[in-house]
């Protein structure tokens, strides 16, 4: 049971589903155009400009980037309209979760972001995270990290009362997953390769219309975290282990207090305490519709927004109309 955090209002609720809407719709302007920065800039400043309306004291925890290397919505950098004087706020943002899928007019790509209260989300460098997740219903521990993808597959498979080969899973198409793909077809299970927009890939374990059972693979740290605040709000199991290319990257996670480099990370490592995530789909994906424009300059939204203490799932539909 996850404790309500006062920090948390009831109001950010929704608050935060207006957040991604702002993001979502600024970015739906530059869908299928080919500029992935410029979506991408559209995004940041929308999402920038909607958190500073609100009466909280925030911290950008994972953002798009360092400060010297990102210049909006950096990790470290302070929103809201009450700094200094209302609840503090930790924030993990990715005001455009899929620049080439937007750039591309492809599927699934968000605006996302979940907040905590101060100290309840882990700063993840910007590194890459090998990932691994299911939904809920299950007992803890069935699935792990320290176990091959046929020995997951199998204990899924068990606890879920099917045959390995009616299990699905969902991971991204990268050549670095070519051997565990591999793996997992000769095991006969469907494989439901994603391009990109692996925040949508993990929650999509959520919700069984999609019809995806596990997540595995590796793919941004940042992600993994915001990833890991649905699965809270849900009560589905998470996994992650950072991963490490070179010295530079060894060196970065020192700088946010990571000392323990092969730790395996659960759901509540990841995300302390209570959590609200939210999500608006930019283009249309197997979690949400994406932004749609109308006659007379209305526009259609559909998001999701989840609380860790209460254990909702709001599906939010917005027309936006000129004033």
């Amino acid at each position: 049971m996850v404790r309500p955090s006062k920090a948390l209002d009831r109001v950010l609720v929704l608050e935060m589903v207006r957040v991604t809407e702002a993001a979502a719709i600024a970015a739906s302007k530059l869908v299928g155009r080919g500029d992935e920065k410029a979506a991408d800039a559209a995004a940041v400043e929308a999402m920038r400009a909607a958190f500073n309306t609100l009466e909280f004291d925030g911290t950008v925890v994972i953002g798009e980037g360092e400060r010297d290397e990102a210049p909006m919505l950096y990790i470290g950098e302070k929103v809201g309209a009450a700094i200094g004087t209302g609840p503090k706020i930790d924030i993990a943002l990715d005001p455009l979760e899929g620049t080439t899928i937007t750039a591309k007019a492809g599927p699934n790509a968000l605006a996302v972001l979940a907040i905590a209260e101060e100290g309840g989300l882990l700063n993840a460098p910007d590194v890459y995270m090998d990932k691994l997740a299911i939904g809920p219903g299950y007992e803890q521990g069935i699935v792990g990290l320290d176990k091959s993808p046929t020995e997951n597959v199998r204990a899924l498979a068990a606890a879920k009362g099917v045959e390995p080969n009616e299990i699905i899973a969902c991971v991204l198409d990268r050549p670095r997953h070519d051997k565990m793909i591999a793996e997992l077809r000769a095991l006969g299970c469907g494989v439901v390769l994603i391009p990109d927009g692996d925040v949508a890939g993990v929650i999509a374990v959520t919700n069984p219309d999609t019809t995806i059972d596990i997540y595995m693979g590796s793919g941004g740290a940042p992600e993994g975290v915001l990833a890991a605040a649905a699965l809270k709000c849900v009560g589905g199991q998470f996994q992650g282990r950072l991963l490490f290319r070179n010295d530079a990257e060894r060196s970065r996670a020192a700088k946010w207090g990571v000392t323990d480099l092969d730790r395996i990370y659960s759901l509540d490592d990841l995300v302390k305490g209570d959590a609200i995530f939210a999500a608006t789909g930019v283009t249309d994906g197997s979690l949400l519709e994406g932004v749609k424009r109308r006659a007379g300059g209305c526009m259609t939204t559909e998001s999701v927004v989840m609380r860790a203490s209460s254990r909702t799932v709001r599906w939010v539909k917005g027309e936006h109309r000129k004033a």
